[in-house]
C-alpha cells in the first residue's frame, strides 16, 4: 500500500518540478500550468466522499488496483498529449478514484494496531508520500531536464504499473466484512468538531502548497538555481521529509493537538526564512532541508485529526480529509499563482504564512459535546414541565365539574 501511495503521489505532485517546462511547451503562463495540480486536487475535493460511499461495498483490494490502473492510463495519455486541454483531461480522470485509495489504505493500516498506535501505522503508508517527494518528484524533474517532460510522465506510468503489480501479488483480498449503510456513515456529518478540523486542514494545506506548488519557479527565479540543482533541492526536501513524517507519527501518538500547533508554528518560521534568505543559495539549501522535515507531516496531522473524531465511519472521515486537503491544494496553488502574477515570485511565501497562521488560530477552536450532567438537567427540566402541566389539568377539572352541576 505504501508503494501504491508512492506511485499516486509521484503522478499527482510530479508536475511541480516540470511545470515551467510544460508552460513553455504549450505557450501558457505558469499559473495556467498550475491547474495541472490544482485541477486534479479540485476534482478530488468535489468527488471524494461520493466515491467512498458509492464503492463502500466493493472488495477494497479490487478498488485499489482499479485506482492504480487509472493512474497508469493517465500518465500514458499525458505523455502523448498534443495540447494542454488533452493533458488536463488526462490529469482529471484518475482524480475521481484517488480518495478511495487513500481512505482504504490508511484505514486498513490503522486497524492493524491498537488505537493509540494508529498514527504510527498510518505514517508507514504515508511514508510512500514522503518517498515520492524524495525520489518521485525529483526524478521526474531530473528526467525532464535530461530528456524532456514527456519522459517524466512515462516514468510515472511505469512506477504506477510496478505498484499495481506489487499490490496484485502481495496484498490479500480485502472483502468488505461489515457493510455499513450510507445513512449511518453520514451521521458523522453532524459532528461540529469534525468540520472545524476539516476546515483547519484545508487552510493548513493551502498554506503549505501556496509556496511548495511553485518551488521550482521560486528556486529558479529567486535563488537562481539550474534545473539539475532544483532536482537536488527537491531530493533534499523529500529526504528530510521521510524522517519528519516518521517522527510526526510518534509525536501524534503522544499528543495530537500539541504536535499540530508546533508543526504550524514551525512552518510559519520556515516560510519567513525562505522569504528573507531566498536569494542566497547556501542558505536556501539549509532552509529546504528543514522545510522538508516539517512539511511532510502535515498530511498525517490532517488525517489523524479528521479520523479521530469519527471512529464509527473512518473511511468516510478519511475521504473527507482527502477532499478538504485537495481543496487546500487547489486554493493554495491558485493563491500562489495570484501572488506570482500580481506581486512577483519573491512574495509568494507571504500568503503561506497568513494561511498557516489562520490554521493555527483554528487549532484553539473546540466544539464541546453536551455533558452528561447537562443532558440530565435538560431531561429533568422537560419532566418537570410535564408534571406542572398535569397539575394544572387536575386543578381545573373540579371547576369544570362544578360548572356542569
Amino acid at each position: 500500500m505504501a508503494l501504491g501511495a508512492f506511485g499516486i503521489i509521484t503522478t499527482e505532485f510530479g508536475v511541480i518540478g516540470i511545470m515551467p517546462a510544460i508552460a513553455k511547451q504549450f505557450h501558457i503562463n505558469i499559473d495556467t500550468a498550475g491547474w495541472l495540480l490544482s485541477g486534479f486536487a479540485l476534482t478530488v475535493a468535489l468527488t471524494g466522499p461520493f466515491s467512498i460511499l458509492l464503492t463502500s461495498k466493493i472488495n477494497r483490494k479490487i478498488m485499489m488496483c482499479l485506482v492504480l490502473l487509472m493512474f497508469v492510463l493517465s500518465n500514458v495519455i499525458s505523455a502523448v498529449a498534443p495540447n494542454f486541454t488533452v493533458m488536463m483531461i488526462a490529469r482529471i480522470l484518475p482524480a475521481f478514484l484517488h480518495p478511495v485509495f487513500w481512505a482504504v489504505a490508511t484505514v486498513a493500516a490503522a486497524k492493524q494496531v491498537p488505537p493509540k498506535d494508529a498514527p504510527k501505522a498510518v505514517s508507514v503508508v504515508l511514508g510512500g508520500l514522503s518517498i515520492a517527494t524524495v525520489l518521485g518528484v525529483p526524478i521526474t524533474t531530473y528526467v525532464s531536464e535530461l530528456i524532456n517532460w514527456r519522459a517524466s510522465f512515462v516514468l510515472s506510468g511505469v512506477i504506477n504499473l510496478v505498484a499495481l503489480g506489487a499490490l496484485m501479488a502481495f496484498v490479500p483480498s480485502m472483502p468488505v466484512q461489515k457493510k455499513t449503510s450510507s445513512q449511518s456513515q453520514l451521521n458523522i456529518l453532524r459532528k461540529g468538531q469534525l468540520w472545524v478540523n476539516l476546515t483547519a486542514t484545508l487552510i493548513m494545506i493551502a498554506g503549505m502548497f501556496a509556496t511548495y506548488g511553485y518551488m521550482a519557479e521560486y528556486l529558479g527565479k529567486i535563488t537562481q538555481m539550474s534545473g539539475t540543482q532544483i532536482s537536488l533541492m527537491l531530493l533534499l526536501f523529500g529526504g528530510t521529509g521521510i524522517v519528519g513524517n516518521w517522527l510526526t507519527g510518534i509525536a501524534l501518538s503522544k499528543n495530537v493537538q500539541l504536535t499540530n500547533r508546533v508543526f504550524l508554528m514551525s512552518l510559519v518560521v520556515v516560510h519567513l526564512m525562505a522569504y528573507t534568505f531566498g536569494g542566497y543559495f547556501v542558505a536556501m539549501a539549509g532552509i529546504i532541508s528543514i522545510w522538508g522535515f516539517i512539511h511532510t507531516g502535515g498530511f498525517l496531522i490532517g488525517q489523524t485529526r479528521s479520523t479521530s473524531v469519527a471512529p464509527e465511519a473512518p473511511e468516510l472521515a478519511a475521504s473527507l480529509m482527502v477532499s478538504f486537503g485537495n481543496a487546500g491544494v487547489t486554493l493554495g496553488t491558485i493563491l500562489g499563482g495570484f501572488m506570482i502574477n500580481n506581486f512577483g515570485t519573491r512574495q509568494v511565501p507571504l500568503i503561506s504564512m497568513v494561511l498557516l497562521a489562520v490554521a493555527l488560530g483554528l487549532s484553539f477552536v473546540t466544539v464541546r459535546k453536551p455533558s452528561v450532567a447537562t443532558v440530565a438537567e435538560e431531561e429533568e427540566g422537560i419532566a418537570g414541565e410535564e408534571m406542572r402541566t398535569t397539575e394544572i389539568v387536575f386543578e381545573q377539572s373540579p371547576l369544570s365539574v362544578v360548572e356542569m352541576d
